[in-house]
């Protein structure tokens, strides 16, 4: 961002997209091609403020263009709601996919020379955002129904904090397995997802491939054991084997590992697996943390828009997912470049308010480490 624009807490918000490159690519695609008024840059910076605010809809993003601060970033005096609409619906949503991929290199950057214990774990599964059929028929995925869904790849940037490493937008009535060859890629990397990907044919080519998986198995699903691995005293896990998993006529050619143990609610799991060089514990431990994924879509639906649209094209509703999933990463970025070791909505919290004063201001205040050391007033007996 120019000079001008990091004097503001926003604008040290904002700071880590580059918008060079972005100009680049929209001179190259023509996206401001006889725009005047509202570019693809002001666009983004509107739109993610939207984000960060949880706009309710086009009116009341059109309203923060009155304030005097917001003027000088954006370079506009006024906008109205038909022209956000255009823009919207206008911009594709390669561009903004380009920034989001561009994040993402960046948070690589800041945790590529740590080490630490889920490194290398990689989290696949989807959510699904529903949608009105009469405003979204473009999304039909059931007589009465629309909706989009969010293929996503999860991994961590430490040992407390996730982001988006992959994505993948379909209509809701795409079926997860459809995603697997783009999201599970990585040779000797390990990945988690849940039943709803189990693939036998993908088993065997992922364990010839060397990538390595967790899954949870079907409760129908048949197994053959071939040997009963030694639990060790005080584990949390049932039992540990050598299998063969399949019928003869569909089954998989590698030998796998099946663990059984207990979820949070002590109901019984069975958990499938490649990976024969971890302990038991380890493998059970790593598949509970597939649950991040589950907590990271609720944190999107419940901190950004992502619940309601404000267009309802194809192009308005994916460039919404891909600003929400921008405004994430900027926040995870100046969490990471802080070394703060408070949660990314209080970053938000304290964002908003020191929105238009100076990013020192905002800074400060992550920086802050109270001086008290009395324990407060205790309770007597």
């Amino acid at each position: 961002m120019d000079k001008n624009t990091l004097f503001s807490s926003f604008g040290k918000w904002v700071a880590p997209i580059n918008i060079v490159k972005l100009q680049q690519q929209v001179d190259e695609t023509d996206q401001d091609k006889y725009v005047k008024k509202l570019t693809t840059k002001a666009y983004l910076l509107l739109f993610l403020h939207a984000q960060l605010q949880q706009r309710e809809g086009l009116r009341a993003i059109a309203d923060d263009v009155l304030s005097k601060e917001f003027q000088q970033e954006l370079g506009l005096v006024s906008i109205s709601p038909a022209q956000l609409c255009r823009k919207n619906n206008r911009v594709e949503p390669a561009l903004l996919e380009e920034i989001f991929v561009d994040l993402v290199g960046q948070i690589q950057r800041f945790s590529g020379n740590t080490c630490f214990l889920r490194k290398d774990i990689k989290i696949i599964d989807s959510t699904t955002i529903g949608l009105c059929l009469q405003k979204y028929k473009w999304a039909t995925f059931r007589k009465t129904k629309a909706g989009i869904k969010i293929h996503l790849r999860l991994v961590f940037a430490n040992q407390r904090d996730v982001y988006p490493e992959k994505i993948s937008l379909t209509c809701a009535k795409s079926n997860d397995r459809t995603q697997m060859e783009s999201l599970i890629d990585e040779v000797g990397a390990m990945y988690v997802f849940d039943r709803g990907y189990v693939d036998y044919e993908k088993f065997d080519e992922y364990t010839d491939k060397g990538i390595f998986f967790a899954s949870r198995l079907k409760d129908n699903a048949e197994i053959r054991h071939l040997y009963a691995f030694k639990i060790p005293p005080g584990s949390s896990v049932i039992s540990d084997s050598m299998i063969l998993l399949g019928t003869p006529q569909k089954r998989v050619d590698n030998v796998l590992r099946l663990i059984e143990t207990l979820d949070s609610k002590g109901n019984r799991i069975r958990i499938i697996t490649n990976r024969f060089d971890l302990e038991a514990d380890e493998l059970s431990d790593i598949y509970r943390w597939r649950w991040q994924i589950e907590l990271f879509f609720k944190w999107m639906k419940q901190h950004v828009k992502i619940k309601t649209f404000y267009g309802t094209s194809d192009n308005a509703v994916k460039n919404q997912v891909f600003l929400a999933l921008i405004a994430y990463c900027l926040l995870l970025l100046i969490k990471l470049e802080r070394k703060s070791q408070h949660s990314l909505l209080q970053i938000s919290r304290w964002l908003k308010v020191f929105l238009w004063q100076t990013f020192e201001q905002w800074l400060g205040r992550m920086d802050y480490q109270s001086k008290r050391t009395s324990r407060g007033r205790q309770k007597r007996n």
